[in-house]
């Protein structure tokens, strides 16, 4: 079923707006206000501030199946390189991971849905979710009542941009992507003069040891096979450059398929630290803190099979592509079985699948030999096409909402005579 234009016109209008003007984790304002006037104009009884700015829309239709569609809410602090004519006006921020183009696909689908509830029976809840980059706004809706507000969902559906050819989407045939530990850690040292290095106790250097130290944790500690990645995403110490400083900060991103696994990396970062922290004679013992963490992320797989099955007659067998796990990670995985302790809905199923973004000429030269890869979500340079990749994750959600909620209830027939 071919997105109404009318529907897809508004929802590429949506998209330039949210593009244009990003908003980081936890300050969403604007962002989540866009989506709530855009449900309560199609019919949904929308609830805003849920575990933030989470936004939550709900429409029923009939006694039938609960299906939640989710979307981010937030941006990334990246400058953004793209040239678009509708580049960020935000300096320093920018939509780099998609999630505008994940809440203009959700905002077309609603609508889509709410124009054809003849077709259907049952509840379509539409959730705005802050605070994904940070991975904690699943875990806050879902602590402040989101399932209580609008019903425990049996399937919970979402999409997610990727490096793949525009107009095709990807499943996978287990996980797709990684769970997750956010590590927060200072160094301390005893500040002083640059000058007068001996009279200090540098955590400039203690730092700089420990991040090339950590990599071992991956390549000499963990197997091949366990797939596991350590990034050291933030570095800070100091202000001036004739001044030793007191305290270096680090930022850390463990990525893992296994739980048993993150827990032996985050013990060995611990390690790490805390040996680099005495041989530098540090004052007292490194901090460490998990900053947020997430599951590895491994869709229901026998709605995987259904929400497929409905790609393939909306795009044909060769738009739906195989997707390999990646180590990318997110929160999705607490609004299902993982979050059970949270929102107590152990029957809840998921599914989640890839949306290709890469403009066809980009994706050949990206083929052929020495070609370069398209860039990457992150990317000061990633710029989907929006032309082909937002109608197909309109038709993608819509179609896999549709499967969930099945065929209407007919009316009954007239007596005759």
């Amino acid at each position: 079923m071919a997105v109404p234009p009318d529907v897809l016109r508004s929802a590429v209008e949506l998209y330039l707006a949210l593009h244009t003007r990003p908003e980081p984790a936890g300050a969403e304002e604007r962002t989540a206000a866009a989506l709530a006037a855009w449900l309560r104009a199609d019919g949904y009884a929308v609830t805003t501030g849920v575990g933030g700015h989470g936004v939550a829309g709900v429409l029923r239709n009939g006694d039938g199946p609960v299906v939640l569609l989710r979307a981010e809410l937030d941006a990334l602090p990246v400058q953004e390189e793209t040239g678009l004519a509708w580049a960020s006006e935000v300096p320093g921020m920018m939509h780099a991971c998609g999630h505008d183009l994940h809440l203009a696909a959700l905002a077309g689908a609603a609508r889509v849905l709410a124009g054809s509830a003849a077709s259907w029976r049952g509840t379509v809840v539409a959730v705005g979710q802050p605070a994904e980059e940070t991975l904690t706004g699943a875990r806050d809706m879902l602590a402040d009542g989101l399932y209580e507000r609008c019903g425990v969902p049996d399937a919970v559906l979402a999409q997610h941009a990727a490096p793949l050819p525009a107009g095709t989407v990807a499943h996978a045939r287990g996980a797709v992507l990684a769970g997750s530990r956010t590590l927060d850690a200072v160094l301390h040292g005893a500040g002083g003069h640059g000058g007068t290095p001996h009279l200090t106790v540098d955590p400039v250097l203690a730092a700089a040891a420990a991040v090339l130290r950590l990599q071992g944790i991956v390549s000499r500690e963990t197997a091949p096979a366990e797939q596991a990645v350590l990034t050291v995403g933030r570095l800070r110490a100091g202000e001036l450059a004739n001044v030793v400083p007191d305290r270096a900060e680090l930022g850390l991103s463990l990525r893992a398929f296994g739980e048993d696994t993150l827990d032996r990396m985050t013990a060995a970062v611990r390690r790490v630290l805390r040996a680099e922290s005495d041989a530098s004679g540090c004052p007292r013992p490194p901090d460490v803190t998990v900053a947020a963490r997430s599951p590895a992320l491994v869709p229901d797989p026998g709605l995987t099979g259904r929400v497929r099955v409905a790609h393939e007659e909306a795009f044909g067998a060769r738009r739906v592509l195989e997707w390999q796990p990646a180590t990318a990670t997110e929160d999705f995985p607490w609004f299902g079985p993982a979050g059970a302790g949270l929102h107590g809905g152990t029957a809840v199923r998921t599914a989640y699948w890839m949306l290709g973004t890469v403009p066809a000429a980009r994706w050949r030269a990206a083929l052929a030999p020495g070609g370069p890869p398209p860039p990457s979500n992150h990317s000061p340079a990633f710029a989907p096409d929006v032309r082909t990749a937002l109608p197909t994750g309109v038709e993608a959600l819509t179609g896999a909402a549709r499967r969930v909620l099945g065929a209407a209830v007919p009316a009954p027939a007239r007596a005759a005579g």
